[in-house]
């Protein structure tokens, strides 16, 4: 007898499906193609140079190669963290080693925190729209989603209070450059979210992937971890952060953390144990040398190449795009979110933007969890030439354009 596949997966592993748009995207990979829909970095600016000396280095010192490629604890390698824990602190967040694990990505972060916090039924607040791949961790647990609308400087207040009253207790939050807007929190805002939070005794999971990659230089808005003053006590607080060095290294490093109040480290460490050990030893020593090495001057580098390629987006929308499209004016990260009139789905946009004009973003539809959005997309202007992002906004606009006129 052959074997029922389908009968013998479970339940929580059955709403894993692949994206409607993935087979649209993979023709966004030939060359001919400008392409708007990769939410990744520019491999233009990874640090090769660096992290060849590295890891050359790593290797031809016998001990040191040794230890980097053995086992190493679950928490993460002690300098590591502690590296992570001197540049919270930097920010204004005080906390300790133990608060801080290391984990495969943020992306790890989120299904750990997912398989922590969520099961099914339980309600988990996410912004409208929200980052995907969260989702996509979440939604394994089976959770309720609870969408609240995001202002141009936040979360709404109103809406957010009533999901803590309704009972609520997990939110899921980027305040810094989101994706796929780009959008930023105010300060005033960031202050009322983490006293709804404290008033409530809730959870804010915040999404820090971005915070670094602010085009005002420093990081200029603090992160709701440095203003959750009961986080201090290393027990203690509202605010759970993610961080990695995939934006600001290099992905293939898969090297993110989590830093909590040490009652959710401690049992996020037993799940390590149990799934994947730890990190990889080697990348893990390869990033805290990279990391010493390279920061802040690195950092500048990305903030002023990706500012330049935010420019030349924002700038050819305002002189192609037609009056009734509106799009966000982000401040950091990678992202231009785009508001079509409500007539003009933007999936089947892309399907003739790839077809017709050879050009691709993401619908924005996905980053919803109540299936709204049809006429939004996202716009990544990280990984092409300056030319090549004013022709797609062209292109782009002049599609829309016909499409109006239709």
């Amino acid at each position: 007898m052959s074997v029922s596949w389908n009968d013998l997966i479970a339940r929580d592993a059955r709403v894993l499906v692949a994206s409607e748009i993935r087979d649209l995207l993979k023709v966004a990979e030939r060359p001919e193609v400008i392409s708007f829909a990769g939410g990744v970095p520019d491999p233009d600016l990874f640090p090769v140079d660096t992290f060849s000396e590295i890891y050359g280095a790593m290797m031809q010192d016998g001990t040191q190669a040794r230890r980097s490629l053995q086992y190493s604890v679950s928490e993460g390698l002690p300098a590591l963290r502690q590296w992570i824990i001197d540049d919270l602190a930097d920010q204004g967040a005080t906390r300790t080693i133990d608060n801080v694990l290391i984990t495969n990505g943020a992306q790890q972060g989120l299904d750990i925190l997912a398989r922590l916090l969520l099961e099914e039924g339980r309600d988990l607040i996410v912004e409208k729209p929200s980052y995907l791949g969260a989702m996509q961790a979440f939604s394994t647990r089976l959770p309720n989603y609870v969408g609240v609308d995001a202002e141009e400087d936040g979360p709404v207040l109103s809406q957010l209070e009533d999901a803590f009253a309704n009972g609520a207790r997990v939110a899921y939050v980027a305040p810094d450059f989101q994706n796929p807007t780009g959008r930023s929190w105010s300060v005033a805002r960031r202050k009322a979210v983490l006293e709804l939070a404290r008033r409530y005794g809730a959870v804010l999971l915040e999404d820090a992937a971005y915070s670094k990659l602010s085009y005002n230089g420093a990081e200029s808005l603090p992160s709701l971890l440095s203003l959750d003053e009961q986080g201090s006590d290393p027990a203690s607080g509202n605010v759970i952060q993610l961080g990695t060095f995939s934006k600001t290294l290099a992905p293939a490093l898969r090297i993110g953390w989590v830093c909590a109040p040490r009652p959710v480290i401690d049992k996020l460490v037993l799940m390590m144990q149990a799934g994947n050990l730890h990190v990889s030893t080697v990348n893990q020593e390869a990033a805290l040398r990279a990391a010493k090495k390279l920061f802040p001057g690195h950092l500048e580098k990305l903030r002023a190449s990706y500012r330049t390629k935010r420019d030349v987006m924002l700038q050819t929308l305002a002189e192609t795009m037609p009056g009734d499209v509106s799009w966000t004016k982000p401040e950091g990260g990678m992202f231009v979110w785009l508001t079509l009139p409500e007539h003009i789905n933007a999936r089947q946009l892309l399907e003739e933007a790839l077809e017709d004009v050879h050009f691709a973003f993401v619908p924005g539809q996905a980053f919803f969890t109540d299936g709204s959005g049809k006429n939004t997309a996202r716009l990544s202007f990280s990984t092409e030439k300056v030319d090549r992002i004013k022709d797609g906004i062209t292109r782009l606009a002049d599609l829309i354009k016909r499409k109006d006129n239709q």
